[in-house]
């Protein structure tokens, strides 16, 4: 048995139930150790994966279900070539949360902005360009909070090139994340 079929297994045999994700992983981790006496090394993604070809149902962050009646053959489509040239073009090469490109040493990848797995398309206009960090930390955050990380990227990088629009921008729309009070655990230099 593989350490996704056991984490299906477990959804298996709770069909239709909404399973938050700590239970289902401390559940397989403890169990991985005593069939092999080894560690289960990423049930995030064993169950990451199971959602994106359809074999649970993703109802929100962090819960998951299997309900033995749905069917789901979700067409998960990845960039072309071409489209993946395209996506660099729009992103100036960089990654679009720190700004860093491959003469920086960096690893960069084209990303899916709505996630293949909630039917996000491989379109341009899907696309961007993360670094390896920002690509394995994406999961961690919400897109919000990405967003609001973005803008005051862009705000630091608009003030060190003297872009008076650029800073007058990034701050009204930084202004609409405090007046709605969204993700107001990340400051930024007003």
């Amino acid at each position: 048995m593989t350490q996704k079929e056991l984490i299906f297994s477990y959804f298996k045999n709770n069909p239709n139930k909404v399973i938050h994700h700590p239970e289902v992983v401390d559940w397989a981790t403890k169990e991985w150790k005593k069939l092999t006496g080894n560690e289960f090394r990423d049930p995030d993604r064993a169950i990451r994966s199971l959602a994106q070809e359809g074999s649970l149902v993703k109802i929100s962050k962090g819960k998951y279900k299997y309900d033995p009646g749905f069917i789901s053959n979700p067409q998960l489509e990845d960039f072309s070539e071409a489209q993946k040239i395209e996506v660099f073009k729009k992103c100036e090469h960089r990654c679009v949360i720190c700004g860093k490109s491959r003469e920086d040493g960096v690893e960069l990848i084209v990303d899916h902005i709505k996630p293949k797995g909630l039917g996000g398309r491989a379109e341009v206009s899907n696309g961007q360009i993360l670094c390896g960090k920002h690509s394995n930390q994406k999961d961690n955050y919400s897109q919000s909070e990405t967003g609001k990380k973005l803008f005051i990227i862009l705000l630091e990088n608009a003030k060190k090139q003297d872009d008076k629009n650029m800073v007058k921008f990034c701050k009204e729309v930084l202004k609409v994340y405090d007046a709605f009070d969204m993700d107001d655990h990340i400051e930024w230099k007003k």
